[in-house]
């Protein structure tokens, strides 16, 4: 590594001599715009808008545009002439406990090297900061531009990290924070168990830049004149979820299967179903009665179907009474003709009978 920057780090009476290294370094692949045709790389000229000519480094100086075609030219006399009070120190300003500095205000990452006979008093200030959890504020003046910075320790080693100034940070400003955004009991156990379900240790060599190595592939193949190979498609983002409690048990649920859990165990307590029932959402509610519908029609239909069944049966029981009754109406009827018939035989019998005896009794007398 190659210092970019030399000075001191002054607390108090104590100086400590110093250098000052970059500890980070962008990876992203870099192109040059080049004509298509024959890779030729493409040059910009720096050209007056004024008077049309090219203009060489040295007769650049820089302007503040004031508005309305105005300009304010400075050079580098100007600048050399501002008050750094912190040119080529690094002052501290206070020590303050790490965990009140907001990560949002992190910058620019360097590393600091003792220089010369500043080994010890550099050895000194790094053990005083790792044994009281604290970090340092400073001020430092890097390429004539006045920053505010922390010095921290990071494997024994001072780190330098440039911080944005609080008038930098912009305002979250949205419209859903004046909303009134009511979230319930068990949406909360279930979010919380599903942080639970994926919590880890933080190990950063198992993150990898995909599309990078991607790239690269590209490239390595293009120049051994190989074919591409086109990677893997990743699963498309799941659509915005319609039921809150239905998206968020399932994640549970696959969270604990890709880690080797039994599925389903505590859903029920992480649900929340020991707990009163919450006002329902109108999200859950229009769910719950499409749920709700869905079965009340399955059954309906059914029932529609089996009414003409129940009639017809009803109609092969009468028809089937008939035909029983038929055949024993018919045996009455028999019975009773027969009966009737009898009655009548009987009857002309005894008549018979009786004329035969009355002529009989006539034949004597007139004998």
């Amino acid at each position: 590594m190659r210092a970019i920057w030399k000075g001191a780090v002054s607390f108090g009476l104590v100086s400590i001599g110093v250098r000052l290294y970059s500890a980070t370094e962008e990876k992203d692949i870099r192109f040059h715009q080049v004509h298509r045709e024959d890779g030729g790389r493409i040059r910009y000229k720096r050209v007056c808008s004024v008077d049309g000519e090219e203009v060489s480094y040295d007769d650049i100086a820089k302007g503040y545009d004031l508005g309305g075609g105005e300009m304010v030219i400075l050079t580098d006399e100007d600048f050399a002439d501002l008050p750094l009070s912190t040119s080529r120190a690094i002052d501290v300003l206070e020590f303050v406990p790490a965990d009140q500095v907001d990560p949002m205000l992190y910058n620019k990452a360097y590393y600091l090297e003792p220089e010369g006979t500043a080994t010890k008093p550099y050895v000194l200030l790094r053990d005083a900061l790792a044994d009281s959890d604290r970090v340092a504020i400073v001020k430092v003046a890097i390429r004539q531009r006045e920053q505010l910075a922390t010095l921290r320790v990071r494997d024994n080693v001072l780190v330098l990290n440039t911080m944005l100034w609080p008038d930098e940070i912009r305002q979250a400003s949205f419209g859903f924070l004046d909303d009134d955004i009511q979230v319930r009991p068990p949406e909360l156990a279930m979010a919380a168990s599903l942080i639970d379900s994926m919590a880890g240790e933080f190990a950063p060599d198992e993150y990898t830049d995909d599309y990078r190595a991607a790239l690269q592939e590209v490239i390595d193949a293009k120049v051994e004149g190989r074919e591409i190979v086109a990677p893997e498609e990743e699963e498309e983002a799941p659509a915005a979820a319609v039921d809150l409690m239905a998206a968020l048990r399932a994640s549970v649920e696959r969270a604990r299967v890709a880690r080797g859990e039994a599925a389903g165990e505590a859903s029920d307590e992480a649900a929340g179903k020991d707990r009163e029932p919450a006002e329902p959402t109108p999200i859950t509610s229009a769910k719950s009665a499409k749920a709700a519908a869905a079965p009340a029609a399955k059954k309906a239909a059914p029932a529609r179907k089996t009414a003409p069944a129940k009639k017809a049966a009803s109609a092969d029981q009468k028809r089937t009474t008939a035909k029983k009754a038929q055949p024993e109406k018919k045996t009455d009827a028999r019975k009773a003709a027969a009966k009737s018939t009898g009655q009548k035989t009987d009857g002309t019998q005894k008549s018979g009978a009786r004329k035969t005896a009355a002529k009989k009794t006539a034949d004597r007398k007139s004998a």
